[in-house]
């Protein structure tokens, strides 16, 4: 055991050059995920398959630079951040390569749980709603990461809790990501039925991108779908899949617009709501009950001010109106 624990701490004077020295996988692999766009995008061109749409692919090449751009920005608090966690704690993992497999599998059942949350509660869904704004199922659809997820990074605190090296962990979030990538097509349909029963392929992630009632909230797992069969969230693939969201969104190109409408709303809510516990609801409520509750409201509201129904007074308004006409 002392082979596995007990690992020296990191020195905090030396961080920039340790972070330096991580490796950049996503980065090294930009270009062939690129060429592997290009590709994809020619080969539906010359079938006349429209999965590409210039406005939605457009936006989603800026949405993806930017959270690129922010990605940077936050690396050296974010990395900081786990270097102290693994300071503080007294079962630090050495640096050994083959930690990367139960780190990977840790890292993918916190990320389960943390995409299952960003879909029933509403603030978390804020976060993540512009991964489903796209109309249209092509690899960019991959780059639609919230400029914001990075917030989510407490999901994932377990993790790092359980003491593996902050290498190992960084490394292993960037195997899951570029995971990610390739499952966003529709050119890859059903594979081996052990390979579909075992991870989150691209007809389980299609499922999972589906605006259809059956498909909604399904298949959370980001290369694993067996938690998703573990917790009664599978969901296969049996029809054509409608993507999106259920709603229209009324810019769509706009990259800004894409990212932060869901937050817009959630303000506009709970500005608008009575008391304490409907402002609570309105910002951490499932999403679907949100939506019920609004179309509710709407609809009450509108049938108040509908012409031609009179509105019932209540005994003391009728007292007051008899009074009124009695004395003229």
């Amino acid at each position: 055991m002392s082979n596995l624990f007990g690992a020296p701490t990191i020195d905090l004077q030396n961080i920039k050059s340790f972070i330096s020295n991580a490796p950049e996988i996503v980065v090294w692999a930009a270009p062939i995920l690129f060429l592997f766009v290009l590709i994809e995008w020619i080969y539906s061109t010359l079938h006349n398959k429209k999965i590409y749409n210039k406005k939605e692919t457009f936006a989603s090449i800026c949405v993806g630079i930017g959270n690129i751009f922010i990605s940077f920005l936050l690396k050296f608090s974010i990395f900081y951040s786990i270097i102290l966690v693994y300071n503080m704690l007294p079962w630090r993992l050495y640096l050994n390569w083959w930690t990367l497999i139960p780190c990977y599998i840790t890292l993918d059942f916190c990320s389960y749980w943390a995409h299952r949350i960003s879909h029933h509660q509403r603030f978390w869904w804020a976060t993540h709603v512009v991964h489903h704004s796209g109309e249209n199922y092509n690899l960019t659809t991959s780059f639609r990461l919230s400029w914001v997820q990075h917030i989510k990074i407490i999901f994932f605190l377990p993790v790092a809790l359980c003491g593996f090296h902050p290498i190992i962990f960084f490394v292993a979030n960037q195997i899951a990501i570029l995971f990610q990538f390739w499952v966003h097509t529709e050119y890859i349909k059903k594979l081996p039925r052990f390979v579909e029963y075992i991870f989150a392929t691209p007809s389980n992630h299609r499922v999972h991108h589906g605006s259809q009632d059956k498909f909604i909230n399904k298949n959370f797992g980001a290369t694993f779908i067996l938690w998703d069969r573990m917790f009664r969230t599978y969901q296969p693939e049996d029809e054509k899949v409608v993507y999106g969201l259920t709603h229209k969104l009324d810019k769509p190109g706009n990259p800004f617009y894409i990212n932060f409408h869901e937050f817009i709303d959630i303000w506009k809510d709970v500005r608008r709501a009575d008391g304490i516990r409907k402002k609570m609801f309105y910002m951490f409520g499932d999403p679907i009950d949100v939506a019920k509750d609004k179309v509710r409201t709407e609809d009450e509201s509108k049938r108040a001010k509908k012409p031609g129904i009179p509105r019932k007074k209540s005994a003391l308004n009728q007292v007051v109106s008899a009074t009124e006409s009695y004395f003229g």
